[in-house]
């Protein structure tokens, strides 16, 4: 209907000028720093990174009532994936936060979703541009897994701080006489992560094809 048309392109709208400007605001000022500005990404555009990613958590829910056609269970685990390691990983860990896997993240998340929402923006128009639907469901598949490896290497660095100061490490009291050990469930879930990556670029692949097939070109060139 227009009024969930017109929802959904406010939403990618808002999102888009969140990562747009997340994105501008690191180039700017590694271009004004250089390296020295890699340190602080979190300080400086950290609170805007989790209100962006927490905002497409309403991307699932378009998905479960039907006004969004893509597939629920590769939605659901990009988003989950950078909300674990956004908020449980990095913004719990002080220490991780200067680290500059965390500006790599960040570049590679905001690269994929200034494309991905701008893509969106017009095709809720009706505009679907060649090379922007090139760009959009071809960029996704070499950068998702340099994200992936981003992720693991971010969730490897923050071990040691999870092991010294116990965080989110629980010992449940008598009867249960059980500890839950949160550097183990960090390790289960690298698994986990490169289980889900391998699943979620075959889904990328199938979209691009169908995106990308010999017909559609020749249909939207016409």
């Amino acid at each position: 209907s227009f009024t969930m048309n017109t929802y959904l392109f406010v939403y990618d709208l808002m999102q888009f000028c969140g990562h747009s400007w997340i994105f501008t605001n690191m180039i700017i000022r590694f271009m004004s720093f250089g390296k020295d500005s890699l340190a602080d990404t979190f300080y400086s555009i950290g609170l805007v990174m989790r209100l962006c990613q927490l905002l497409s958590v309403l991307e699932i829910l378009h998905i479960l009532i039907g006004i969004d056609k893509s597939r629920l269970f590769p939605r659901f685990l990009q988003i989950t994936e950078r909300i674990i390691v956004l908020f449980v990983v990095i913004n719990s860990q002080e220490e991780v936060q200067g680290k500059y896997v965390v500006c790599v993240l960040f570049f590679l998340w905001n690269l994929l979703d200034v494309v991905r929402y701008t893509y969106n923006m017009l095709a809720r128009t009706g505009i679907h541009y060649l090379p922007l639907t090139w760009l959009n469901f071809s960029l996704c598949i070499p950068l998702y897994p340099l994200s992936v490896l981003a992720k693991a290497f971010a969730i490897c660095v923050s071990l040691p701080y999870f092991e010294s100061f116990g965080t989110y490490s629980v010992k449940l009291p008598f009867p249960f006489a059980f500890s839950i050990y949160f550097p183990y469930v960090l390790k289960i879930y690298l698994l986990v992560l490169f289980i889900g990556m391998c699943f979620i670029i075959q889904n990328l692949f199938s979209e691009r094809k169908a995106h990308l097939g010999t017909g559609n070109i020749k249909k939207k060139r016409s």
